[in-house]
């Protein structure tokens, strides 16, 4: 009877120390750690772990550990099905001699470890299993009833500490990562240069989370590979050790869900294991970056020390992974349309050096008449800049004085045959000629959207047209000239010889000095006659009233 109070009150101490030192803590995962550490001695075992549920992968994570090694905990298969299908619902399973039951899926690893004897308890709290908690002993145990009530009613109290803990830690952390994500996305969002948008990801990522480092790689939209695109606080030679995108993880995660490796030097999901290890990466923390629930790429967050992460880490990081999702998309975005900008800009430019060269005043008119673009010949002539001219309205650069006639753009608006129109302007007591002329630009329904106008000089071409004219009246005249004075040559020579037989007969009377007036006047019509005929060209004179006379 008094061993039997004894070993009660043993138990009712252990359960208190337990008590005390779970309400000491509100961090879960320092509550586990001191679980796991406190019990050995109190229960006079060799080790114990802690492994929680994780509802996102259907499985059981390392959660805290004491007196196993790393390689032990990090078996790919904790147990067999049916042991933890006991455990999920809620009975606790004994294994003595583990290490030579050869049909345990860990079999060898206890073996390894030296580990004979396993109690593994569900730990709950609400009716809802949160984990399961073993006790290990190197040296073949058996567990009475009491024994198994007592580590039952223990792990129920563990469960209430975690949850307890749990709920603190994810409250505070809740705030805390909401607070992140905030300043995290005002962050990224700040700039749209995409090196300092995903490297500014990376580096808050790590000091949020408290991690070593982290990377960031996107997939190559032409090649489909995994480009690392961003990273901080790793080596160079970590991050050339060869291509990952066959480990098992990375495919994982490019399925669309994320991935915890408590430890990465031992995980069968990881290719690199010395690698990592030179680099003194223990635990990381895989998740998709989506645009559009599209995964584009895969972010990493790297610890040095091991990490169980909780279920708010996870959803933090997936979330800071769709913020930098969406940051890189608004980055690629900006992108493409400063590379439209630029091209569209070589594109006016190379279509304004066209426009330029044309040695002829061009506009471009709208719908509503107003002017959208002009060549510099046009600016130049008119002595205006640019920004003055554009949106300017049509008639008050262009107005026609005589109102029969329609200009070459109501023509074109109007539906009708255009028509080039002249008109003359006088410019510093300078005539000048200018031919106007329209052509339409549609649009997709068909319709005139704007109107081209070319206005040529026409000058030169008028003065040589007029010139040929007046070339062609002088000819004219010439001809006259010439067809005149050969009419009147004939009669001439005949009156002159007449005159010149009379002056031999009469030359000393007084008829003779008429006789020789009217020879000198006969040859003087004869050196006219002459001119007429050799005759290139005249000039005009004025004479007496309104008349202008020939010179030759």
């Amino acid at each position: 009877m008094n061993n039997l109070q004894s070993r009660d009150q043993q138990f009712l101490d252990i359960f208190q120390k337990v008590i005390r030192l779970t309400s000491k803590v509100y961090d879960h995962q320092e509550v586990m750690e001191t679980i796991v550490q406190a019990l050995p001695e109190l229960l006079a075992i060799d080790a114990c772990t802690i492994r929680l549920h994780d509802a996102s992968i259907g499985a059981f994570v390392l959660g805290a550990a004491y007196g196993v090694s790393v390689e032990y905990l990090s078996r790919e298969v904790i147990d067999t099905e049916d042991t933890l299908n006991m455990v999920r619902s809620g009975h606790p399973v004994y294994s003595a001699h583990v290490d030579e039951d050869r049909f345990l899926p860990f079999q060898e690893a206890a073996s390894r470890e030296g580990i004979k004897s396993v109690l593994t308890l569900p730990i709950s709290f609400q009716d809802n299993l949160i984990g399961i908690m073993r006790l290990l002993t190197r040296s073949p145990r058996s567990f009475a009833s009491d024994e198994i009530s007592f580590a039952m009613a223990l792990a129920e109290q563990v469960g209430i500490a975690i949850s307890h803990g749990r709920m603190f830690r994810e409250r505070d952390a809740q705030l805390s990562f909401l607070r992140e994500i905030q300043e995290i996305s005002t962050q990224v969002n700040s700039s749209l240069d995409l090196d300092v948008v995903l490297e500014g990801l990376v580096k808050r990522v790590v000091q949020t989370m408290d991690a070593k480092g982290c990377t960031l790689r996107l997939i190559d939209p032409d090649s489909g590979h995994l480009n690392l695109v961003a990273s901080w606080g790793v080596s160079q030679d970590y991050l050339r050790r060869g291509e990952i995108e066959q480990e098992r993880n990375i495919q994982m995660v490019l399925s669309g869900e994320p991935v915890a490796i408590y430890d990465v030097a031992h995980d069968p999901r990881i290719d690199y294991h010395r690698q990592m290890a030179g680099e003194g990466i223990v635990s990381l923390l895989a998740v998709p970056v989506k645009v559009n629930s599209e995964v584009i790429g895969v972010m990493r967050i790297l610890t040095g020390e091991p990490r169980v992460f909780t279920e708010t880490e996870v959803r933090f990081a997936v979330t800071l992974a769709e913020v930098g999702g969406t940051a890189l998309r608004n980055a690629r975005n900006y992108r493409r349309i400063n590379l439209l900008v630029e091209q569209i800009k070589e594109h006016e430019q190379f279509l304004s050096n066209i426009i330029n060269s044309l040695h002829h005043q061009l506009l471009v008119l709208d719908q509503n008449y107003r002017v959208v673009l002009v060549n510099q010949l046009f600016l130049d002539t008119v002595g205006k800049k640019e920004e003055d001219i554009v949106g300017m309205p049509y008639a008050e650069l262009c107005s026609f004085e005589d109102d029969n006639r329609s200009c070459p753009v109501d023509q074109i608006f109007n539906g009708q045959k255009m028509r080039p129109l002249v008109q003359e302007f006088r410019f510093n007591d300078q005539t000048l000629w200018f031919e106007r002329s329209a052509s339409p630009i549609f649009g997709e329904n068909g319709q005139v959207e704007y109107v081209v106008e070319i206005i040529r000089d026409i000058t030169s071409e008028h003065m040589l047209e007029a010139e040929r004219m007046q070339s062609g009246k002088l000819q004219g005249i010439v001809e006259l000239a010439g067809t005149v004075a050969h009419e009147i040559n004939s009669p001439l020579f005949a009156a002159l010889g007449t005159a010149q037989l009379l002056l031999e007969d009469h030359e000393q009377s007084e008829m003779g000095e008429e006789l020789a007036v009217i020879i000198r006047n006969l040859k003087q019509i004869g050196t006219l006659t002459e001119k007429m005929t050799t005759m290139t060209g005249f000039s005009s004179r004025q004479y007496v009233g309104q008349r202008n006379i020939l010179s030759f």
